[in-house]
């Protein structure tokens, strides 16, 4: 497939998307930015979560895992299922009922500024390590197979696609990325689906047979019996349940589009109807990652891991379906992209910066400063994808994991502490104990084979960082407590 086709149908894109935010950020102002006005359909959130949940990385690296792991990932999903029905039916409420923009503002009258301060400063570490890790991965593919032939360099890439980015977010912020994310996951689907029947049209199988010629060579297997392994299905669900909660229902990039539906109930219908269509897609990708073995074992390929659907996709498929498979993988970059830009502007704006509590700035002024903020955030974007590229892991999904670990535990155990205690903390040391908690785990990750003789520590390490952060602040205790 010509890099010169593949370039302009990435173009084309791009003004589609660019149509879309024209359309829909007309008359915007800071509150359509920041929550879409709290008027956007449950029905549309939910269809476009699903994107920005997937991402570049599930589209490349949850199928290559299948080769070594194979279905065990499910175990987490299904731990996803329960950490959503958390999410919209403990968390959402809390938001609603105190009309939240940013949702760290609950921190500040529960726990104390400084902890608000800190439950946002860890948010935008944690958003900003994860979206460009994911961003990384799809932009060295694009990299490798449209601009290397330009002869551009791969830090040009990044900058064009994040200054894409820049220009459909740049006014409409979430009231566009509604819409955006509902074409672009379509898209996503639409790639994944034809690419599943080409793979099955090829090697001869019907569904049925593709299901059983993946039990057959042990791909399809999800649970894992043994305690001691990473994969231990206990350990993975109960960790699953905790990224959700963490990742969705105490992020910003994603509440602020659950927290724009018009009323409570119908963003906790958003949540569990996303929960739902979340697990079939997954298993779907699942799917797909053991018909890419077989193909590859068909056809000699000796690629692996995150290698593998690019290499089968571009090299061994019919241009047209090259063609859909670059279409839906630009579609899994940018919601996980713009989404973060977005709610990293927001959050920095409103907690970081304060503009909404400082009454002297005019909203010329506010939206001037979140303009800038927002332009920050990308060349911020830019740098961390460079150093992901130096970094050049064979797996990112397992980095993302590990990140979201060590930054989302703080968060969680803030969240915890403040919603399942009454007690009042010393607030002034908030920030000293969610930064030891990280440090703690590492210390306990890096010596685990030492410290736990065999037992090994895999993604419930965000849970202890989480609990350490919680028996951290019951050791600081304040003056007096709450009625």
């Amino acid at each position: 497939m010509s890099p010169v086709i593949l370039f302009s149908l990435v173009i084309a894109y791009f003004l589609l998307l660019l149509g879309v935010a024209w359309l829909t950020s007309r008359n915007a102002n800071n509150e359509s930015f920041f929550i879409g006005n709290r008027g956007s359909n449950w029905m549309l959130v939910a269809f476009g979560m699903i994107g920005t949940s997937l991402s570049g990385v599930t589209f490349v690296s949850v199928p290559g895992t299948v080769g070594t792991d194979a279905f065990t990932y499910f175990q987490i999903v299904i731990g996803n299922l329960i950490g959503y029905g958390v999410v919209a039916f403990v968390l959402l409420p809390v938001y609603y009922r105190m009309q939240l923009t940013s949702i760290y503002n609950y921190l500040q009258g529960r726990l104390g500024f400084r902890s608000y301060k800190t439950g946002a400063s860890f948010f935008i570490l944690s958003r900003v390590l994860g979206a460009t890790a994911r961003l990384y991965l799809v932009v060295n593919i694009l990299h490798l197979t449209i601009l290397k032939d330009f002869g551009l360099p791969f830090w040009v890439g990044a900058f064009v696609i994040l200054l894409m980015i820049l220009l459909y977010t740049f006014e409409g912020g979430v009231k566009t990325i509604v819409w955006t994310d509902t074409l672009q996951t379509a898209c996503m689907l639409i790639g994944l689906l034809v690419c599943v029947w080409y793979i099955l049209n090829d090697l001869g199988l019907s569904l049925p047979q593709g299901v059983q010629a993946l039990s057959d060579k042990g791909y399809s297997n999800i649970f894992v019996m043994d305690p001691d392994s990473r994969f231990f299905f206990v350990k993975q669900i109960v960790a699953g349940a905790f990224i959700s909660i963490t990742m969705t229902g105490m992020d910003q990039e994603m509440m602020q589009k659950n927290i724009s539906v018009r009323t409570l109930k119908d963003s906790q219908k958003n949540m569990m109807t996303f929960a739902v269509i979340f697990m079939l897609v997954v298993l779907l990708f699942l799917f797909l990652g053991g018909l890419l073995y077989l193909f590859a074992e068909s056809k000699g390929i000796a690629a692996s891991g995150d290698a593998l659907f690019p290499t089968v996709a571009l090299e061994y498929m019919p241009g047209a379906v090259s063609i859909i498979f670059i279409i839906a993988l630009i579609s899994a970059l940018f919601p996980s992209a713009d989404g973060a830009i977005t709610a990293l502007t927001a959050s920095f704006c409103i907690d970081i910066l304060g503009i909404q509590r400082n009454a002297a700035l005019s909203d010329a002024r506010r939206k001037r400063i979140r303009q800038i903020v927002h332009l920050a955030f990308a060349g911020v974007f830019l740098l961390f994808v460079m150093v992901f590229k130096w970094m050049n892991n064979p797996s990112m999904i397992g980095l993302i994991l590990k990140i979201a670990g060590y930054t989302y535990g703080p968060l969680l155990g803030l969240f915890a502490f403040g919603i399942l205690t009454k007690r009042v903390v010393n607030d002034r040391l908030v920030p000293w104990v969610v930064v030891i908690s990280p440090i703690i785990c590492f210390i306990i990750d890096h010596y685990q084979q030492q410290l736990f003789s065999g037992f090994e520590i895999g993604l419930e390490l965000l849970f202890i960082n989480g609990l350490i952060t919680f028996l951290g602040l019951w050791l600081i205790k304040g003056k007096t407590e709450q009625a």
